[in-house]
């Protein structure tokens, strides 16, 4: 994927989200014109808060298990897990500043 986000797969799912450190998972598909509007947003917003967010990118076509988990129904869909937890979802395109300013309680 990017410089700054990682792929995560079902597979390494769990261990992605385990971190103390808040992860956000972006559920997205190569179909997906929103998705793909939200991978330099997702890459700037990985790279400025480096060690305080982490973001990851989870194909939903590859890995439909997870998706369905968390019954994730339509995409783009990020959600922000903590310590194996859920803590917020977000549903949609957003751009860059409505995204940080979203999420300022897990990066401040």
């Amino acid at each position: 994927m990017g410089q700054h986000t990682t792929t995560i797969t079902d597979g390494d799912f769990a261990s992605a989200i385990s971190s103390d450190t808040p992860t956000l998972v972006d559920f997205w598909a190569e179909w997906c014109g929103p998705c793909k509007m939200m991978t330099g947003p997702l890459e700037e917003l990985a790279e400025e808060n480096s060690g305080k967010l982490n973001i990851a990118k989870l194909n939903i076509d590859e890995n439909p298990g997870t998706a369905s988990a968390y019954s994730v129904m339509s995409i783009p869909t990020m959600i922000v897990f903590q310590n194996g937890e859920e803590k917020r979802r977000f549903i949609g395109a957003r751009s860059k500043n409505q995204l940080a300013a979203e999420l300022v309680e897990f990066t401040v």
